[in-house]
């Protein structure tokens, strides 16, 4: 709540919320899963009530989560619960409690053939979803360069997903539109990085992958980091301004298929 004050201070209207593992140890039921996707609901509820700002939860089961649930409870039975998850994610996302599948994705760690196999397996069902409800899929994975977005962008379409749908999180590199493949990437919002990107054409996101870990605090970015980086475009003298419709506003429609909501008495 302390950082979405920050946040709402310095200018912030609206936030992505992607569900995280809230208890201690992976979730190995769906119902655990429900029960994380409560607790986001409930955090971004709070959130709009307490500082006004509009909250967008994110939701899925963690694609990390079937190594640890793999080993504990095996890999077959983890695989059934993930993916039945997956489901219970789009079920939310019908319902519109939810505004899009994430994070799913692959380790950005070495793991075993047999784990490996199980996350493609997920990932694979994560487009299928994703598909079926025509919501955009947030994607964890290790860097991508031209050739992983072209898989990314190949995969989309085997599974009858518009690349356009597709979000590549935490994207640490400019990418040409070329090398994109239509595929939306929401770049770390560090100043080097803005400025390279903020004359690119939709869709792109900014953000700040915020933790709220008291163990680090400000991780990765903290969330006054992109309404700062809005105001700097605003405030150059280039015709910039007219930059922030691209993230904010036509990047949102586009991959989203929607309007942001606009506070009383802001101007998206």
């Amino acid at each position: 709540m302390e950082a979405a004050r920050r946040f709402r201070a310095v200018g912030g209207t609206h936030l992505f919320l992607a569900t995280q593992n809230y208890e201690p140890g992976t979730p190995r039921s769906v119902d655990d899963y429900r029960r994380q996707f409560e607790t986001t609901e409930a955090l971004a509820r709070r959130v709009h009530e307490e500082s006004g700002v509009t909250v967008y939860p994110v939701i899925a089961p963690y694609p990390i989560d079937l190594v640890a649930a793999g080993r504990a409870i095996g890999l077959g039975p983890a695989l059934e619960v993930h993916r039945a998850s997956l489901d219970l994610a789009g079920q939310w996302v019908r319902e519109r409690r939810a505004v899009a599948l994430g994070e799913v994705g692959r380790a950005h760690f070495p793991v075993s053939e047999a784990e490996a196999g199980a996350i493609e397996s997920a990932f694979r069902h994560a487009f299928e979803v994703a598909r079926d409800v025509g919501c955009p899929l947030v994607v964890h994975s290790a860097d991508l360069d031209a050739a992983g977005f072209a898989e990314l962008n190949e995969r989309a379409r085997e599974a009858g997903l518009a690349p356009e749908k597709v979000v590549k999180h935490y994207a640490r590199e400019r990418r040409t539109v070329t090398e994109l493949r239509g595929i939306a990437p929401s770049y770390v919002a560090r100043r080097e990085l803005v400025n390279a990107v903020v004359s690119d054409p939709a869709p792109w996101f900014l953000e700040t992958d915020f933790l709220d870990d008291p163990r680090r605090p400000g991780a990765v970015l903290d969330l006054e980091t992109v309404p700062r980086r809005a105001r700097a475009i605003a405030e150059r003298a280039d015709g910039s301004p007219d930059r922030l419709f691209v993230p904010f506003v036509e990047s949102v429609e586009r991959v989203y298929g929607w309007r942001p909501e606009c506070p009383e008495g802001t101007v998206p």
